[in-house]
């Protein structure tokens, strides 16, 4: 049984997912400041160090709540942090998930610790937590945040038309994609292990 309390460590030779805390804000605020390009498309934008510390803040709350589990990454080939991700929305009645905000530096983007992530997350949905379905979202318009989730194994749902509004003004239509259970014990699993060798 999956325990919101329980500080949860995912990580094999490539990767370390750990849970956040507010001490982070060290860790994750150089992303603010040099890398601004990073939350295009993000729903939250924490572009500043302030707006950082309250990214890390509401992501603490929404585990007490126990809405939320958010990891930070740390990669182990280059000993540095490289970006954050989450389970939210988690319905643990209805044995389901969302799969998201996932950000990462440029420094680690195309390197495989994608791959290596989402492995190490599914594999813990689906084996540990024993959940039916994952979920995953994006902007319709984030071309390689889409390209990255059906490399993955996603399945694509549909759209949700202008179902959110942007934190830059207007509104964003959001994509659907998932993995089921069954996906992944009979097909994605092994193609994903296939990929991180």
């Amino acid at each position: 049984m999956f325990d919101f309390k329980q500080d949860y460590i995912l990580e094999n030779e490539v990767v370390l997912l750990r849970p956040m805390n507010l001490n982070d804000l060290n860790n994750l605020v150089s992303f603010t400041i040099k890398e601004p390009t990073l939350w295009k498309y993000s729903l939250m934008q924490p572009n500043t160090p302030q707006a950082m510390k309250l990214y890390i803040e509401l992501a603490m709350k929404g585990r007490e709540q126990e809405k939320e589990y958010t990891f930070v990454v740390w990669d182990k080939r280059k000993n540095e942090y490289a970006g954050s991700t989450r389970f939210y929305d988690i319905q643990l009645d209805n044995n389901t998930t969302q799969l998201g905000y996932t950000w990462y530096g440029e420094a680690f983007q195309r390197t495989g610790l994608n791959a290596h992530c989402k492995y190490l997350l599914l594999s813990f949905a689906f084996e540990k937590m024993n959940l039916e379905r994952v979920e995953f979202r994006a902007d319709s318009d984030n071309e390689r945040s889409i390209r990255a989730m059906k490399n993955i194994g996603c399945t694509v749902e549909g759209i949700l038309r202008n179902n959110l509004p942007k934190p830059t003004g207007g509104r964003r239509s959001s994509i659907v994609l998932s993995i089921l259970k069954d996906d992944w014990f009979t097909s994605i699993k092994a193609q994903l292990v296939a990929k991180l060798k």
